[in-house]
Formats: C-alpha cells, structure tokens, sequence
C-alpha cells in the first residue's frame, strides 16, 4: 500500500484461490513460492506446493466481502453492525486485517 492513501477508501480484491470449509469458514490456498525460479526449480518436487490458511468467523466475513466493489470502510461497517464489539476496536482490527492480507498479497487494495 502507497503512503499518503487512507486504507478505509480502498476497496479490496481478492487475489487468491479459496475454499468454503466446515462451519463456512474460508480457506485460503497460499503458494509456498512466488518467486518464478523457486516456483520452476522447487514447486515440482514438492508434494504439497501450497499451504492453507484458515480464517475465524471475522475474517471469513470479511473475505466474502471482497469483491472490489466495496470501501474497507464500508465492509468494516458491515462488520460492525455483524458482530458488534467496541467500534474503535473493531476498525482497527479490521485496518489491521486489510494491512497484513495487502502485505502477503492476498488482497489488492484499489
């Protein structure tokens, strides 16, 4: 994410595959490399080149949400209004959320 942006008006892409689990939370299928090298020399050998990653309710939700037409902002609200706790709380958890997804290049902020 470019400084001087503010994160609430971005509006989230996902740029991974996922899978609806037990429970219907989601289950993010995350490669082990990126690199094209590591991917053409290592992926091949490897019996599982990917790993999988699980997410709570919280985040569940908020992944569905995703979809490149709706502000952080606007799916925090959501959340909010979903599962209620402190606001301040809530919207720095989901800042944080949206930060760690944009930095592991699970989601494309726009």
């Amino acid at each position: 994410m470019k400084r001087g942006r503010n994160l609430f008006d971005l509006k989230p892409a996902r740029n991974l595959p996922w899978e609806t689990g037990e429970n219907e939370l989601v289950v993010l299928t995350v490669p082990k490399f990126r690199n094209r090298l590591l991917v053409k020399l290592l992926l091949p050998r490897l019996k599982k080149p990917e790993y999988r990653v699980k997410l709570d309710d919280v985040g569940s939700f908020i992944w569905n949400s995703c979809d490149g037409q709706l502000t952080v902002l606007e799916i925090a609200d959501r959340v909010a209004k979903k599962f209620g706790g402190e606001a301040d709380a809530l919207y720095a958890r989901v800042a944080d959320f949206f930060k760690k997804l944009a930095r592991e290049e699970f989601v494309v902020l726009r």
